[in-house]
């Protein structure tokens, strides 16, 4: 081959790497990706969000429950289509308990007046969690974006991803595990339970069914215990009526660690709460996090960005809504 012959299949060669490593950064996520193309997104999301602060709570507990089922792609917000299976918001573990959606449906129809077809609802999500831990903790993290629309969402994969409330330590480390977070970031994240509510339907059991003689669990504080009798009746006694409690009888309306003190005086609400104390896999990471609030905080942070990546569609994958509720068609 000639020294001409050669420059040119090394010119071809170069280009063809620079545009290799061009996509490759295309499809990750990054902080500021809509730098360019819709540099007011975050702040009009930030406006949707602290206008409705009584849903940080939820919209916190919607980006998990995108992340955990099918990766974080905006499938938790997908309504069912008649004539097709049942999509995850209609899951009982979703329905009716999940709210906040039309703090959503704002965020993106602002977002959508100034940018059309530019912003996904996965990262809406995504900054509208962030948003909620500023607003109810005066937590700040930066959320790299980039998140694509999935086209999916089916109610059967709820039950199969997201851990129920009756989960021990072991069963949450394995859950969390297979999502590609750590036992840390399993306890650190739990502390969302600082804020938000429960049905009693999902702790009733440890006031009235513990085990086969009907005991109290152990594990729950006595004085605790009466107070949610008295919230949370038998269910023969309830009419066919779920009443809701407080996650957290110290700070309910605020994130912070307060959480992690309440377990270690075993006022945790759920069993998937409680067991972290009681665990010995799970007890020093709680007693910290009890102890330091300020690095909690961090940690939680940190960790909220690692979910944040969880089986996410980048690049050409997926598509970005018009609407959050529906596939573009």
């Amino acid at each position: 081959m000639d020294s001409t012959k050669i420059l040119k299949f090394a010119a071809v060669l170069l280009l063809y790497c620079c545009l290799l490593s061009s996509s490759a950064e295309s499809s990750e996520l990054k902080v500021g990706f809509y730098g360019y193309t819709c540099p007011q997104a975050e702040i009009l999301v930030r406006k949707a969000v602290s206008k409705n602060p009584g849903f940080a709570a939820a919209i916190i507990r919607m980006h998990f429950h995108d992340c955990f089922v099918r990766g974080c792609d905006g499938s938790v917000l997908l309504d069912t289509i008649p004539g097709h299976p049942a999509a995850e918001k209609d899951s009982p573990i979703n329905n009716p308990s999940l709210r906040g959606y039309e703090v959503i449906d704002e965020a993106k129809a602002m977002v959508e007046a100034v940018c059309p077809k530019t912003v996904s609802c996965a990262d809406i999500v995504a900054f509208a969690a962030r948003d909620s831990a500023l607003v109810a903790g005066h937590i700040w993290y930066d959320v790299p974006s980039g998140r694509r629309d999935g086209r999916v969402s089916l109610s059967s994969e709820v039950v199969q991803n997201l851990p129920p409330p009756f989960f021990n330590a072991a069963q949450l480390r394995d859950n969390f595990d297979a999502k590609g977070l750590s036992l840390d970031e399993m306890v650190t994240l739990s502390g969302a339970h600082s804020i938000g509510v429960s049905h009693c339907s999902a702790f009733a059991p440890r006031l009235y069914g513990f085990n086969a003689t009907f005991a109290q669990d152990p594990s729950l504080d006595p004085g605790y215990a009466s107070f949610l009798k008295t919230r949370c009746p038998p269910p023969p006694g309830r009419n066919g009526e779920d009443p809701i409690v407080n996650n957290d009888v110290a700070t309910p309306t605020i994130l912070d660690n307060k959480y992690y003190s309440g377990l270690t005086e075993r006022t945790g609400l759920l069993t998937s709460d409680q067991t972290l104390f009681e665990s010995e896999l799970t007890r020093n990471i709680v007693v910290d996090n009890a102890k330091y609030g300020a690095v909690w905080g961090k940690k939680f942070g940190a960790a909220m960005v690692k979910m944040g990546y969880i089986d996410v569609l980048t690049g050409k994958e997926g598509e970005i809504r018009k609407n959050c509720h529906f596939v573009n068609y």
